[in-house]
């Protein structure tokens, strides 16, 4: 896991089942996602969203019960049923807003906040009390932005569309992050929406650990997955709703 190996890959190397594999991988995430928490930010804060569509991989192959809100899409097919054609232009709500945050000393909170365009209530309801005092935002020229700030009173400073920064402050550093845990994520090619928390938590305990060698990083995470308490069922992986913030 701290080499970010598929789930596949690790069933070669530790020499158990596929689905073994894949349970004591989310029943450490959950675990380390408990122990992590979202966690706070302060001083010059850069704030983006990033998007993954919403994927159902897993939920229809053996759940007699569930049923596909939307037909499937298909990889590699051209022609009127191909991805491409099923694909809505612009943001819509087929897609999952993951908004990332990041201060000049490394705190990161990146948390599913939404489905398709983020409001400033979903803003307001991710990070109230989890911005210190005097803080400065650092975003894009989204309006929602404008006006969660104005809302709770927090100095903000908005990137012009086509430009990178504005004097000292930028979001260079969190467009940095969004393409980091992109190009992360893609290697996994797709992870469904329910687990899409878990994999921002894995991702997110990766970069608060990246400067550390590889032992330690392995002792960090068996001590953490064992610190914190989660009560997680095979049998409610089923079951399983995406976390949103």
């Amino acid at each position: 896991m701290i080499n970010g190996y598929s789930i596949r890959k690790c069933t070669v190397i530790v020499g158990i089942s596929r689905p073994t594999s894949f349970y004591w991988r989310h029943k450490i995430l959950d675990a380390v996602r408990v122990y992590m928490g979202i966690g706070a930010v302060g001083g010059v804060i850069e704030v983006d969203e990033t998007f993954f569509r919403e994927s159902f991989k897993g939920n229809h192959k053996k759940a007699s019960s569930f049923v596909m809100p939307r037909k499937s899409y298909h990889r590699g097919i051209k022609g009127p049923n191909s991805d491409g054609e099923k694909r809505r232009r612009g943001i819509s709500n087929d897609q999952i807003c993951v908004v990332c945050a990041i201060d000049r000393i490394g705190n990161i909170i990146t948390e599913l906040t939404c489905k398709g365009r983020i409001k400033h209530t979903d803003l307001e309801r991710l990070f109230r009390n989890r911005i210190e005092d005097d803080s400065i935002l650092c975003t894009d020229s989204l309006k929602s932005y404008t006006k969660f700030a104005n809302d709770l009173g927090i100095e903000i400073h908005q990137v012009k569309a086509g430009k990178h920064k504005e004097g000292v402050y930028h979001i260079q550093h969190v467009n940095a992050f969004h393409s980091k845990l992109k190009g992360w994520m893609y290697k996994f090619r797709g992870v469904s929406t329910k687990h899409l928390a878990n994999y921002m938590y894995w991702f997110k305990w990766l970069e608060f650990f990246k400067t550390e060698k590889s032992i330690l990083k392995g002792k960090l995470l068996l001590v953490q997955a064992h610190t914190t308490h989660s009560d997680t069922k095979i049998k409610d992986f089923k079951n399983r709703k995406a976390i949103f913030v």
